[in-house]
């Protein structure tokens, strides 16, 4: 997922950057000779159709990111047979579920930080900072663009799983769509907290990647056994994921106070990632280093 969101940034470079820019300013004029002032309404359209444009003008690196995915699970789903046998066969349900949910994981992370990291190798992070909209609003979006994209791909590889390992598990479209995306809403905010990192101290591409790795020990973390764990990103969302995919219950069903504690964790981590990027921002501005690379 890492080098497919990687080479995502790389092929289009900063040309395509304007083209959303470009679009908010074409929806923003109207018909008259006043134009009117673009809103986030149309900041939002125009970063949806150029994630658009991207996912069908170059297919050929979608459907790498998803073989990626798919040689991944490969190797942990057969090479596990091998050499666990029954127990990885009990366990395969719970299995198949976290790694759909650590895919979602990985592209929403990847999706903020690497394209703040862009912005900054490109020198233009100054130029959206300076914009009506700001440069974090912009990468929200963009990053909750990515996220629909990734929900897609991931959904075709949660299908695959369930080909190749012959696991059946309820898939309640609503219920599935609800709980995972409050719970790679955090992922977001950890997107952002990265993003304002790599404002400051650049090159820390690798240190970043290390993260997406935790990813596994967050989605697979006991809740049961420690609940203080539920507070972490993901780790409360997986275990919501497991019982709605794995024991078919509904959103509904679930009780309100995990419900409740699901959208703090999600609005907690995101809104914390936006604050350490806003910082980290004004800070590199009053060091100079906004620009530099």
């Amino acid at each position: 997922m890492t080098t497919a969101d990687a080479a995502d940034g790389s092929s289009n470079g900063p040309s395509n950057e304007t083209s959303a820019g470009a679009a908010v300013a074409r929806d923003g004029a109207s018909t008259g000779d006043d134009p009117r002032p673009a809103t986030y309404l149309d900041l939002a359209r125009a970063v949806l159709y150029r994630e658009f444009l991207i996912f069908v003008r170059y297919p050929a690196n979608a459907i790498g990111g998803i073989v990626v995915s798919l040689v991944f699970f490969g190797l942990l789903f057969f090479g596990g047979r091998l050499l666990a046998g029954q127990a990885l066969a009990d366990s395969l349900s719970g299995i198949v579920v976290g790694y759909f949910l650590w895919t979602l994981a990985v592209g929403a992370y990847s999706s903020v930080s690497n394209d703040i990291g862009s912005e900054v190798q490109w020198g233009t992070l100054e130029r959206h900072v300076t914009t009506p909209f700001g440069f974090a609003p912009v990468a929200l979006l963009k990053g909750v663009a990515k996220v629909v994209r990734t929900f897609l791909t991931s959904a075709v590889i949660l299908a695959v799983m369930l080909v190749v390992t012959d696991t059946t598990l309820a898939l309640a479209p609503v219920t599935v769509v609800v709980v995972a995306g409050l719970a790679i809403v955090s992922v977001l905010g950890l997107g952002f907290a990265a993003g304002g990192v790599t404002v400051l101290y650049k090159r820390v591409g690798n240190w970043l990647n290390l993260l997406q790795f935790g990813f596994v020990v967050l989605v697979s973390a006991p809740v049961l056994d420690q609940p203080w764990l539920r507070a972490l990103p993901l780790a409360h969302g997986s275990a919501m994921l497991q019982r709605a995919m794995v024991d078919g219950v509904r959103l509904w069903e679930f009780p309100l106070a995990d419900l409740a504690l699901l959208v703090a964790v999600a609005v907690g981590y995101l809104a914390a990632g936006y604050v350490v990027f806003h910082y980290a921002t004004r800070r590199a501005r009053r060091l100079g280093v906004l620009g530099d690379y």
